[in-house]
């Protein structure tokens, strides 16, 4: 701006200010409405993130308390392949969203989860109940990490990042013909920074919520599961303990 003032005339390069202006408010209304519809979308899915790894940290702990209530000869086994599922989510599951590479793969300790259930016969009315409880729980945490890996692929397509950087550039482009050698140049350069500063740090935000869990300032963290291994690590004393078939990395063992 201050570039193209040295050479702007007086009262910049529009003849008609009002027309000029007109048109730059549409320009500015319509970009700010895609903005918003977009925030919106980029804002749901984190949300939908962070709502599903709470959830499923919440029904990982939940399974340990079904857990026990199972035949007596699985309780431990349970018991100990949860704590193996919470510790792949955070140290093995969440780097991989971080990187972007996660796919459709599955957490290791799902399938193993379900060959252990597999194997158990209730006979008792309680173990029956907590059978079923179980299985209940299995698909609403399916569901809720489900939630959570979404928001890891994005959800703004190619498409509409290019229609908002293309948008963006005609501003700027529109906002260098009110150069005005007439002004002092801290005008004109408050003139194009304050658009600059507020459609560069909207599209930085619709980056940040796109991909909720980059690494750095407003990336999603595994504090949830973090919570639930401290509870186990605090619980599983007092009701027997458990032996998990993993490192404390959650990688098996054996």
């Amino acid at each position: 701006m201050l570039l193209v003032r040295r050479r702007a005339p007086v009262g910049s390069y529009f003849e008609d200010g009002d027309r000029a202006s007109g048109v730059f408010g549409v320009l500015a209304t319509g970009f700010a409405i895609l903005l918003g519809l977009v925030v919106v979308l980029a804002f749901t899915s984190y949300d939908e993130s962070r709502s599903g790894a709470e959830e499923e940290a919440r029904i990982v702990i939940q399974q340990v308390e079904t857990a026990q209530i199972m035949p007596e000869e699985h309780r431990a086994e349970l018991t100990g392949q949860l704590v193996c599922y919470a510790r792949a989510v955070v140290h093995e599951e969440w780097p991989r969203m971080e990187d972007g590479d996660l796919g459709e793969s599955v957490n290791p300790w799902g399938p193993v989860l379900f060959e252990s259930l597999r194997s158990i016969e209730p006979e008792t009315a309680a173990s029956q109940a907590a059978y079923g409880k179980w299985l209940d729980q299995t698909s609403d945490r399916e569901l809720a990490r489900n939630d959570r890996v979404h928001g890891a692929v994005g959800v703004i397509p190619v498409a509409l990042w290019l229609v908002l950087f293309i948008s963006a550039a005609v501003i700027f482009w529109f906002m260098l013909f009110f150069a005005d050698s007439g002004e002092r140049a801290i005008v004109q350069g408050t003139l194009i920074g304050g658009v600059t500063i507020v459609i560069t740090s909207t599209l930085l935000l619709i980056n940040v919520l796109d991909n909720p869990f980059r690494p750095g300032v407003g990336g999603l963290k595994p504090v949830a599961m973090e919570r639930t291994l401290e509870i186990m690590d605090e619980v599983l004393p007092l009701i027997g303990g458990a032996d998990p078939p993993c490192d404390d990395l959650g990688a098996a063992t054996s």
